[in-house]
C-alpha cells in the first residue's frame, strides 16, 4: 500500500501581471486503492491542485508539502514525478504535430518501465487496450490530438492511463466535452484501470454524472482553493440537490 499526501499546501499561479494565491491550504491523503473525487464550482482551484501535483511551471508552491509514498514530490522534475507513479489526464490535452499516437505511446512507456517493450508485444498490448475503448486501430497512426474530437482526446488520456500503470492518477474534468456514450466508455477504462491495479485515483469533477460510473471512496468539496468539507459518496448527491452556495467563501 501507499500514499500521496498533500499537507497544507499553498500554490499561486504566476503570470506576466505577477503571482496570484490560487492554492489556500489544502491537506489531503489519498492512499492506494481508493478514489476521491473533489467536486467544485468554476474557479475554485481544482485545476490548480492537479497541475501543482505534476508540476507544471506555470504554478508556484509558495509553503505545505507533497510527498509520495513518503518521498518529496516538490524536489522532483515533471519527468521525473510521472517515472515516480504519478499521472495527469489533462482537461484540455494539447496537440502534438508530428507525432504519431503509437510513437508517443511507446516512448513514454518506455521512459516509465526503464526499457522499450519489444515491437511485436507492444502492438498486441496496444491494440488490446485500444479495443477495451472502442477504439478504431488507425487511431494509432494518427497525430497526437491533432484533430481530435472531444470524446477522441479524453479516450486517448484514459489509454494512456492503462498502458502506463502508475501509481497514483489525477483525471482533471475527464467528463468534460463528453457525450452520454463517450462518457461511458470512459469511465469504463478508468473502471478497468482500477480493477487492474491497486492504483488511487484523485477524480476532478464539476458535476455528479460521471460519479454515476465512476463510484468514489469520498467527495471533497472543494471551493476558494480549499477543501471544505468531506464525505462519503452521498455527499456527491447533496451537492446535485443543493448546489454549492452553501459553502461559499463568506459563509465558509
Amino acid at each position: 500500500m501507499g500514499s500521496l499526501v498533500l499537507t497544507d499546501l499553498h500554490a499561486c499561479v504566476v503570470t506576466d501581471e505577477g503571482e496570484t494565491q490560487i492554492l489556500k491550504g489544502v491537506s489531503l491523503t489519498i492512499e492506494s486503492g481508493t478514489t476521491h473525487a473533489v467536486m467544485g464550482p468554476n474557479g475554485s482551484g481544482k485545476s490548480t491542485l492537479a497541475y501543482v501535483i505534476a508540476g507544471h511551471p506555470k504554478y508556484r508552491v509558495t509553503s505545505g508539502q507533497i510527498t509520495l509514498d513518503g518521498v518529496d514530490v516538490l524536489g522532483m522534475s515533471v519527468d521525473a514525478r510521472a517515472r515516480a507513479g504519478l499521472f495527469l489526464a489533462m482537461q484540455y490535452p494539447v496537440e502534438v504535430p508530428g507525432v504519431s499516437v503509437s510513437n508517443f505511446l511507446r516512448t513514454s512507456v518506455t521512459a516509465i518501465r526503464g526499457e522499450a517493450p519489444k515491437l511485436r508485444t507492444w502492438v498486441k498490448e496496444m491494440k488490446d487496450a485500444m479495443v477495451a475503448l472502442q477504439m478504431d486501430p488507425a487511431f494509432a497512426e494518427r497525430n497526437v490530438n491533432e484533430g481530435f474530437s472531444g470524446g477522441e482526446k479524453k479516450r486517448h488520456e484514459i489509454l494512456q492511463l492503462s498502458l502506463l500503470n502508475p501509481k497514483f492518477a489525477v483525471l482533471d474534468e475527464t467528463d468534460s466535452g463528453l457525450d452520454v456514450d463517450a462518457l461511458r466508455t470512459v469511465s469504463e477504462g478508468v473502471n478497468a484501470f482500477r480493477e487492474q491495479s491497486a492504483a488511487g485515483v484523485l477524480l476532478i469533477t464539476h458535476y455528479t454524472r460521471i460519479l454515476q460510473y465512476i463510484k468514489p471512496d469520498f467527495v471533497h468539496v472543494f471551493v476558494d482553493g480549499r477543501i471544505v468539507k468531506s464525505g462519503g459518496a452521498d455527499l456527491a448527491n447533496a451537492l446535485e440537490s443543493e448546489g454549492y452556495e452553501q459553502f461559499a467563501p463568506a459563509s465558509a
